[in-house]
């Protein structure tokens, strides 16, 4: 057992132990938060194209809610009855909760989806939705092939939410990472979208998560259909087109990923960089204190189900206690 692992069960008794995605608000210190809540979905088909959830009490071990049947209902939410890659930031100020999502159900194709899915939330269990169809939201878009893995992160410098997700036009388009922020009721975009990156070989890019550590954004991508694997780009301002490339793989196998999910371990220097081995229905976390360099960590993992592309945030013993009061506690929850 890691010693990060042996620290959180026991701050866990304490109530003291928990996770941030990026960075920890003023409002909610390190020891607000007791547990984890991760939120994905599970496979290709429609009726597994749905927001799940499942806690942990040590970023590590991983128990579904709801019997790992889903906490949303997809044919409400989208406008194409399936949802996936669900991404949730708590707010700047500690108290709302923004989730985004993929409007697809990939039975339809890889190229057939043109929304996303916008929602906000007091308690991470009633939501409101909003579908933000790109196509006939914004002039321009009749070669919109598909829009892809959005998620949230707050842009200090604009002192708005920004949304990013990647976009492919045209046949012989590449898949390109773009961004606009979202109002203040979170329904809506404002603005047009620009692109936010694309790797300087101009190649395709997808699955973009943002990390805030040391005055920089890391930002970690999947290289599409050329080397499938996990990047990362650094840049000190969002907006300012500076992104400073590494060109090695971080993800620590042979095989093919996609999704990668970053949160941090409370007390501690230490980020977990998880991703989907989607070709092998599995799931792999690896530990980092640089956000460069990444070692194995999946001895000490454990989950009572198979996760799709998802995210991690933490959450406070009120929270939790909501949580589980909702959906029931884990027959294995300690």
């Amino acid at each position: 057992m890691s010693i990060q692992k042996q620290l959180a069960r026991i701050c866990l008794s304490a109530c003291l132990f928990g996770a941030s995605v990026t960075t920890l608000t003023a409002q909610n210190p390190d020891s607000d938060y007791v547990a984890y809540l991760f939120s994905y979905f599970t496979g290709n088909h429609m009726d597994e194209e749905q927001v799940c959830y499942a806690i942990s009490p040590d970023g590590y071990n991983y128990f579904t809610l709801n019997k790992n049947q889903p906490v949303l209902d997809s044919k409400v939410i989208s406008s194409t009855g399936g949802v996936r890659d669900p991404h949730i930031l708590r707010s700047d100020d500690g108290k709302t909760f923004y989730m985004v999502l993929t409007d697809m159900v990939s039975a339809n194709g890889w190229d057939s989806n043109r929304a996303m899915v916008m929602l906000k939330s007091n308690d991470l269990i009633h939501w409101d939705s909003h579908v933000i169809n790109m196509q006939k939201r914004y002039p321009g878009q009749e070669q919109l092939k598909r829009v892809w893995a959005p998620q949230t992160i707050y842009d200090a410098e604009a002192g708005k939410y920004m949304i990013y997700w990647s976009m492919k036009h045209g046949d012989d388009g590449e898949d390109i990472i773009y961004y606009a922020y979202a109002n203040p009721e979170f329904t809506d975009l404002e603005g047009e979208p620009r692109p936010l990156f694309l790797p300087a070989d101009g190649r395709s890019c997808i699955d973009g998560d943002i990390v805030y550590k040391d005055g920089q954004y890391y930002m970690f991508y999947k290289t599409e259909g050329h080397g499938n694997g996990i990047k990362v780009a650094v840049t000190p301002s969002l907006t300012s087109g500076q992104w400073t490339e590494y060109p090695d793989y971080k993800q620590q196998t042979a095989d093919a990923v996609e999704g990668a999910g970053t949160f941090k371990l409370i007390g501690t220097d230490t980020y977990i960089l998880m991703y989907d081995v989607y070709m092998k229905g599995a799931y792999q976390f690896t530990e980092t204190t640089d956000l460069q360099n990444f070692k194995v960590v999946d001895h000490a993992v454990s989950m009572d189900f198979h996760p799709r592309h998802g995210s991690v945030i933490p959450v406070t013993q009120a929270e939790l206690d909501a949580l589980i009061q909702q959906w029931g506690k884990p027959e294995k929850w300690e």
